[in-house]
């Protein structure tokens, strides 16, 4: 599977793992970014990997910050993409299953390495389930809609 990644600064710590654990999976990784510890603005990236998804060019995303919160609300503001931050397996998992979350967003400073590799294998390893699920995405993108 084609994977857009990107990361600021904070998320750089868990860059290497990620990568090298995504392409010992098989994985084609799509690396936006960043590529130090020097400061630098998440939503930047973020925005990145939301356009690589939205567009088609990467089936899924992954991106990582401190928190995992600012950098999903970055790529969740592209338009077509369900952004989670997530961290516990069972909320990586039932993103994807129940709501079709196609970028997994991490905080380096809340999850480990061990933990941030479990999350990614539960969120990539799920598949979305379709039916009454689908009704409520529709319900959200009318939401979205009336609200732009």
């Amino acid at each position: 599977m084609k994977i857009a990644f990107g990361c600021d600064h904070r998320g750089y710590i868990l860059k290497d793992a990620i990568l090298a654990h995504l392409r010992e999976n098989g994985h084609e990784v799509v690396d936006m970014g960043t590529d130090s510890t020097e400061r630098v603005d998440y939503p930047v990236y973020g925005e990145k990997v939301g356009r690589a998804v939205a567009s088609g060019e990467c089936a899924l995303g992954i991106v990582v910050c401190g928190t995992g919160f600012g950098i999903s609300l970055a790529a969740g503001n592209v338009k077509g993409v369900r952004a989670i931050c997530c961290s516990d397996i069972y909320t990586a998992r039932l993103t994807r299953e129940h709501n079709n979350a196609n970028v997994l967003a991490l905080g380096s400073m809340v999850v480990g390495e061990g933990l941030a590799l479990e999350l990614i294998d539960a969120f990539l390893n799920a598949e979305f389930e379709g039916g009454r699920h689908q009704r409520r995405l529709d319900m959200l993108d009318e939401i979205r809609a009336r609200n732009a």
